[in-house]
């Protein structure tokens, strides 16, 4: 499977809580922090909840 480089731009300051859990299960903690996720459903479904809180680019 493709790996996912996913990248916090904006704060979470004035979010949905289930939004703030969703950057956190994400293993995102602050602005400007970087994860690498395999692609799975489960991970897709999490970024495209926070999906205007991050930048998402496919690792080769």
């Amino acid at each position: 499977m493709a790996k996912l480089r996913v990248k916090q731009v904006r704060s979470k300051i004035n979010c949905p809580l289930t939004q703030k859990r969703g950057l956190e299960a994400l293993g995102l903690r602050k602005m400007g922090q970087v994860v690498e996720h395999e692609s799975n459903p489960a991970i897709l479904g999490m970024i495209n909840k926070v999906k205007h809180l991050v930048s998402v680019e496919e690792v080769k």
